[in-house]
C-alpha cells in the first residue's frame, strides 16, 4: 500500500491529541494517511487494551484513515532496539509514506521522547537495503521518507512548523472523545489522572488557539524538525 503520511504513535490517542486536526485536513485534500499506535497503552490507568483498541478504531473511522496498524510493543518497557526498529521498518517499507509523523522528541510522559528517536531511527534506517525485512514471507524494498516531523505534546515546544486546523477543530474533538475511558466522563468510575478532568480539554483548546494565533488562524498544531525544511521558492509559504 502507497499513501501519502505514515503517523507513529507511542500509545493509542497520541496522534489524535495531538496532530489529528492536521490528520483530517490532509484527509479531505484527497491525501491518504495511517497510523502505527506502538503499543496497546495497555499501563495507562483507565481503560484497558481491549477498549482502546476499540475507540482507536471508532477514532480511524472519524479521521478517514486509510489504515491502522498496533505494533504490541511493551508499554513503557520498549527500547530503541533493531529489533523494534524492525517493526517499523516493516511498515514504513509497507507503506512507503512520503512523510513521517512521530511523537514529541522530549514530553512529559518518558514513552513519548523514547517513540520520537525510535521512529526517527527506524526512517533513516528504512532507507538502507542491507537491512533486511519481510512482510508476509515476501522481502520488501528499502525506503526512505522525504521528512519526519514531530508533533508536539503536553509539554511546550517552540514549533518549527505550525498547520491551520481551523476547519477541521471539531473534527479533531470528536476523535479525542472517541476514546471514552481517557477523557473527561462524569459517570465514570475509574480514577482520574492527568488528562480525563474538564481542564484538560481545556488545556487542549488554548494550546491550538495560542498556536494559531502564532500564524494569524484560529486554530493551529504545531511541529519541529530536526533539520531545515526546503523549498524549491518561497511562492507556497506566502
Amino acid at each position: 500500500m502507497k499513501i501519502d503520511v505514515l503517523v507513529f504513535a507511542a500509545h493509542p490517542d497520541d496522534a489524535e491529541l495531538a496532530c489529528s486536526g492536521t490528520i483530517a485536513s490532509m484527509v479531505a485534500k484527497g491525501k491518504k494517511v495511517a497510523v502505527v499506535d506502538l503499543t496497546q497503552g495497555e499501563m495507562g490507568t483507565r481503560g484497558t487494551p481491549e477498549s482502546r483498541k476499540a475507540e482507536a478504531q471508532a477514532s480511524t473511522e472519524i479521521l478517514g484513515l486509510s489504515d491502522r496498524w498496533q505494533l504490541n510493543l511493551p508499554d513503557t518497557l520498549f527500547v530503541n532496539s533493531r529489533e523494534e526498529q524492525n517493526l517499523l521498518i516493516q511498515a514504513i517499507r509497507y507503506f512507503r509514506p512520503a512523510l513521517v509523523l512521530a511523537n514529541a522528541v522530549s514530553d512529559r510522559h518518558p514513552d513519548h521522547g523514547r517513540a520520537a528517536k525510535l521512529a526517527e531511527d527506524a526512517c533513516f534506517f528504512s532507507g538502507l537495503p542491507k537491512i533486511e525485512t519481510f512482510h508476509e514471507g515476501k522481502k520488501q524494498e528499502a525506503w526512505r521518507p522525504s521528512l519526519v516531523l514531530h508533533y508536539i505534546q503536553s509539554d511546550w515546544i517552540q514549533p518549527d512548523l505550525i498547520v491551520d486546523i481551523s476547519p477541521y477543530w471539531d473534527i479533531k474533538l470528536k476523535a479525542i472523545k472517541s476514546f471514552k475511558t481517557q477523557f473527561h466522563n462524569p459517570d465514570s468510575l475509574e480514577p482520574e489522572t492527568f488528562i480525563s478532568t474538564p481542564r484538560f480539554l481545556k488545556f487542549l483548546e488554548s494550546r491550538a488557539r495560542d498556536f494559531g494565533h502564532l500564524i494569524h488562524v484560529e486554530m493551529g498544531e504545531g511541529f519541529t524538525c530536526r533539520r531545515p525544511i526546503g523549498v524549491s521558492d518561497l511562492s507556497g509559504i506566502f
